[in-house]
């Protein structure tokens, strides 16, 4: 999917989610839609006059709410049969990393407290489940809750 500026934040949850998912900050709509149209990407778009875009396709993401905007995505899509998270930063799939290879990359608490570890191959980051995975967990909990309660 191609996601347009407006939701550079929902943009890093799909990501995280496993959605590959890139983000077309500040880019004008004939470039979104030429993209687009040559890597048969469905547009993320919160602009009306972008969704009615003929050449195509797009899902007019209608709340601002980011657990509504993700409740949205899933309905339309479903999960991604592949969880492989990507990173929220440049959309590479992530890879595992030993405790060794983390340790000069990360905080000496979180080396200490934490056991798995995630890389990006593409921009050297490194990620681990700390207090932020808790609370993707409970959001995506959450979209899910609302999922069932409107089926």
């Amino acid at each position: 999917m191609l996601v347009d500026a407006m939701l550079g934040r929902l943009c890093k949850w799909l990501r995280l989610i496993g959605y590959d998912a890139v983000y077309a900050n500040h880019w004008p709509d004939a470039q979104i839609a030429a993209r687009a149209r040559a890597e048969g990407r469905l547009v993320l778009t919160r602009d009306r006059q972008l969704s009615r875009h003929k050449a195509i396709h797009c899902l007019l993401i209608d709340s601002q709410k980011l657990t509504v905007q993700i409740q949205q995505v899933i309905t339309a899509l479903g999960i991604p049969a592949q969880q492989m998270p990507r990173c929220p930063q440049c959309n590479t799939l992530l890879v595992n990393a030993t405790h060794e290879q983390a340790k000069p990359h990360v905080p000496q608490y979180v080396w200490e407290t934490q056991s798995r570890f995630t890389y990006c191959p593409h921009c050297d980051h490194y990620y681990w489940q700390g207090t932020h995975w808790q609370h993707v967990q409970s959001t995506l909990k959450q979209v899910q809750e609302n999922r069932k309660q409107n089926l």
